[in-house]
């Protein structure tokens, strides 16, 4: 075996030594900090099969096998053919991204596969007279799971060789990075805004001039667009407990305080849950609003004919899961409507939580979302990014239960004060040391698979 030795000032032009001598598929075999630079230890791929030979055995023949000719060649153990990043050694190739600080560990093979050659399986006998069936070899279930777990115990410390490496040649970008994934921003939009961060900015002028990119990325109304003055037909979805009936209210009362109870009419597809409607008619009698059921798809076209005329018209669904069957339902009886859906997103959820829900919802071709549930959250940076990944546009924004009050159009520069919060020193979910930088390293994979921005 051939192995090679490369010095260089960092990780990052070892490595490209490495794959400028050795190929892209050059496997590394260790990595040390020495004076002055980096040492790594690596081999050609072609090379690796002499560090465990895998020697050949031949079938055991019994007297029921015919004995070996021309046509019968002898029976031999082929090994299923294995790569080499799964045998057990440091799956980091030399055409990987580069890392960072190189760590005095070196990965070696696996005791259990150096000391003893693999376990052979023999196939059962074919009846008399039949060709001979060669044996086959395979790797035991624990030795795999073996090599698995030392190569995301690899990756994790290249990962943080990685974040090492980004801390001392740019802190600024670091740090900012490490607010955004604390405050609760998802790894994709953080890349995404930190793409084109200036490398002369300071730590506060950083921050602020990723801020202004999230503000430019969130989408709102504003007064001049607000859908109570221009008036429509708008159904709220969402889950289970969202605040669907509430925010439908409140909506209710701010279209009624401009321009009055006759402008505006109540539908509420409900009919599933015990008393649903009863609570919309609630409002509806309080605020002098008839308040219409609307059962099926048949339905609805039915009512809608008889309030074309009327200036608004708010529709309140059933809540659901947004894995439920019925949400196609619901997708079918406003398909070939003019009604324009309005998602409502809690700011208590998780950010993949919200992203399932705009997937399930997102066949209604959304208009936007209103976002509630905002005084009960400790951080909006979750719903913020989805809101800004998912490309929504932010209708409104619920922080009580009091109806009207508690429903405002949107404020840009506080949802993000709100969500770019940096989190206190003592806080349990607060990333240490190289956290950030694992988070990031097992992201690589979702975001790969996850489609671009919004055009």
């Amino acid at each position: 075996m051939n192995v090679r030795k490369f010095i260089a000032a960092n990780a990052r032009d070892a490595l490209r030594k490495v794959k400028e001598t050795l190929g892209p598929e050059a496997i590394i075999l260790s990595n040390r900090a020495i004076p002055g630079g980096v040492e790594i230890m690596a081999v050609a791929a072609r090379d690796m099969d002499s560090i465990v030979p895998t020697p050949e055995r031949e079938t055991p023949r019994s007297k029921d096998y015919p004995p070996a000719t021309a046509a019968t060649p002898k029976a031999r153990a082929t090994p299923a053919p294995t790569p080499a990043a799964e045998r057990g050694w440091l799956p980091a190739r030399a055409g990987a991204p580069a890392t960072g600080q190189p760590s005095n560990h070196s990965v070696r093979p696996p005791p259990a596969l150096a000391a003893k050659p693999l376990p052979r399986v023999e196939l059962p006998r074919s009846p008399a007279g039949s060709a001979s069936v060669p044996a086959a070899e395979v790797v035991p279930a624990g030795v795999m799971e073996e090599i698995r777990s030392l190569r995301r115990i690899v990756e994790q410390q290249l990962a943080g060789f990685a974040w090492g490496e980004s801390t001392r040649a740019e802190p600024v970008r670091t740090e900012v990075l490490r607010q955004m994934l604390d405050a609760g921003f998802s790894p994709q939009l953080a890349r995404d805004l930190l793409a084109d961060l200036p490398r002369d900015l300071e730590a506060g002028a950083a921050l602020a001039w990723v801020r202004s990119g999230a503000e430019r990325g969130l989408l709102t109304i504003g007064k001049e667009t607000d859908i109570v003055d221009q008036g429509g037909i708008y159904a709220l979805v969402g889950p289970t407990g969202v605040g669907k009936t509430t925010t439908t209210a409140k909506l209710a009362a701010r279209c009624v305080l401009r321009h009055g109870a006759r402008k505006l009419a109540l539908v509420t597809t409900d009919g599933y849950r015990i008393g649903a409607h009863e609570q919309l008619r609630i409002y509806g009698r309080i605020l002098g609003v008839p308040v219409h059921l609307a059962r099926d798809a048949k339905d609805l076209r039915a009512t809608l004919r008889d309030l074309q005329h009327t200036h608004m018209v708010l529709i309140d669904t059933m809540g659901m899961s947004q894995r439920d069957q019925m949400v196609g339902e619901q997708v079918a009886m406003f398909g070939d409507s003019s009604v324009r859906s309005l998602l409502l997103l809690p700011a208590t959820s998780r950010g993949d939580t919200l992203d399932d829900v705009v997937r399930s919802y997102s066949r209604l071709d959304l208009a936007g979302c209103i976002l509630t549930k905002v005084d009960e959250a400790a951080s909006l940076a979750s719903s913020v990014d989805v809101i800004i990944r998912q490309c929504l546009r932010l209708y409104y924004v619920s922080n009580g239960q009091r109806v009207p009050e508690d429903l405002h159009l949107p404020n840009r520069q506080y949802l993000l004060h709100r969500a770019f919060k940096d989190r206190p020193e003592s806080a349990p979910h607060r990333l240490l040391g190289i956290e950030a930088g694992l988070m990031m390293a097992n992201s690589t994979a979702s975001l790969q698979s996850a489609g671009g921005p919004c055009g």
